[in-house]
């Protein structure tokens, strides 16, 4: 075998590589958007919702089939840490509020929970979430049937003075207020 086959053969295994290389990426790309589709199918389900963008927009958010409960939960999280940290008092209701929505010690939505009660979400999960919330509203969904924007305002304002005041008794916190109002609006406009 001469020098000349040696590079020749050398070439065509590195060329097969390749070429195995993308065809086990496209493979790949290909498994990721049918799981894409199943989920925003699932969501699609089990919301009662229908329109793609918003579906995607679930899943952009990081919500899943088992997790989509979480959803009506975010305008409280977010009043929790509008001070930068989430009391004991407020991680108590918020916890009652979530076993009151079904979610069990345990499932994927509650492990979701405790690590958003640990960690804050970031800014854009709660503004898409504000919107998506409405959305559900407006549409009548199943993860949200049994409340009402007002329902969900007064848990908000619950939470927001849990841990002011006297005692934790009374004092809705500057922050707190104007997030209240932000919350209000945006989940009582599209009601009217």
């Amino acid at each position: 075998m001469t020098e000349r086959d040696t590079l020749r053969d050398r070439g065509r295994a590195l060329e097969e590589e390749y070429f195995r290389r993308r065809d086990q990426e496209l493979i790949e790309r290909l498994r990721a958007k049918a799981e894409a589709e199943r989920t925003q199918q699932a969501l699609g389900e089990s919301t009662g919702l229908t329109d793609p963008e918003i579906l995607k927009q679930l899943q952009e958010l990081g919500f899943t089939p088992d997790t989509i409960a979480l959803l009506p939960i975010m305008p409280i999280l977010q009043v929790a840490w509008a001070e930068g940290g989430i009391t004991p008092r407020e991680r108590d209701l918020i916890e009652k509020f979530a076993t009151a929505r079904g979610i069990e010690p345990g499932s994927p939505a509650d492990a979701q929970l405790m690590d958003w009660l640990a960690n804050r979400p970031d800014d854009r999960v709660f503004e898409g979430a504000g919107r998506l919330i409405r959305a559900m509203l407006d549409a009548g969904s199943p993860v949200v049937q049994d409340l009402s924007a007002e329902q969900l305002v007064e848990y908000c304002e619950k939470v927001a003075s849990a841990s002011g005041g006297i005692l934790g008794l009374g004092r809705i916190s500057l922050d707190e207020r104007t997030l209240l109002t932000s919350i209000a609006s945006d989940l009582e406009a599209r009601r009217r």
